[in-house]
């Protein structure tokens, strides 16, 4: 399977997050970077990093005593990129719905807009 193809569940993202943020590491060190007020067991997280290494998100890059040390082989960028595809799809591949709930929410503010604007025409010219 493709690193563009890789499908993550909600609690592989929270945990692909934590490895994002500390680059490599432990099942510990994962387990101690999620929240403390919903961490789950160790061997839920081990469980996790496993179906991840499965699918190709994290590899293990080496082993310091009974340890494993993972790393993640997909970015966050790819990950998420996959993640608003799919959503996008339940909509028939238009954002127009999306991007109008987010506006009627509030959620989505004039500088996000200036920002998409930007990408879609490319930088705006100097004056």
């Amino acid at each position: 399977m493709s690193k563009t193809t890789i499908r993550l569940t909600r609690f592989e993202l929270e945990v692909m997050e934590e490895l994002w943020g500390i680059g490599q590491g432990s099942v510990r060190e994962v387990l101690e970077a999620l929240p403390t007020r919903r961490r789950p067991a160790y061997t839920t997280v081990q469980t996790i990093v496993r179906r991840l290494e499965e699918k190709g998100a994290v590899e293990q890059v080496r082993k310091i005593g009974n340890a494993h040390i993972y790393r993640p082989r997909v970015s966050r960028k790819a990950a998420y990129r996959r993640l608003v595809d799919d959503f996008l799809d339940l909509f028939g591949g238009s954002a127009r719905p999306l991007v109008a709930h987010l506006a009627e929410s509030g959620k989505l503010s004039l500088e996000d807009l200036r920002q998409a604007e930007e990408l879609l025409v490319g930088e705006p010219e100097s004056a």
